[in-house]
């Protein structure tokens, strides 16, 4: 299923915010393991989130797909790193990772990360 990903990632930003005032403890939870996660080590930022996304395609989560694609771009991913990324995704996955992993192509790119340039008059091939 084709997605607007920015959209999505509004649309449930302002879910978790909500989620944030009702069960706060909760998200206060979630938010420390977060930040626990994301802290200095071993991997960057921008590790740490290609490893994010590629549990998102193989989980399906079309708002992990958002998130962490848009993470993604702001953190200078290249579509280099983010297709390697797919590979190891879809290696792992099969089939239905496999189009997931497009679905995440689709993310990267409407958050404007790098875009290959297609001749004119050129289709791409599914597969």
């Amino acid at each position: 299923m084709s997605h607007n990903y920015q959209e999505l990632a509004a649309a449930l930003g302002a879910k978790v915010a909500e989620l944030r005032r009702e069960i706060p403890e909760t998200m206060k939870g979630f938010g420390q393991m977060n930040r626990a996660a994301h802290a200095n080590g071993a991997l960057d930022n921008k590790q740490k989130e290609l490893i994010a996304i590629a549990i998102g395609i193989a989980g399906r989560c079309q708002g992990c797909l958002a998130f962490h694609a848009k993470a993604l771009v702001e953190l200078g991913c290249t579509r280099a790193e983010f297709l390697e990324m797919l590979q190891v995704a879809v290696y792992m996955g099969g089939g239905p990772s496999l189009m997931t992993a497009a679905e995440a192509l689709m993310a990267y790119e409407s958050f404007g990360g790098e875009r290959a340039l297609q001749p004119a008059g050129a289709e791409a091939s599914p597969l």
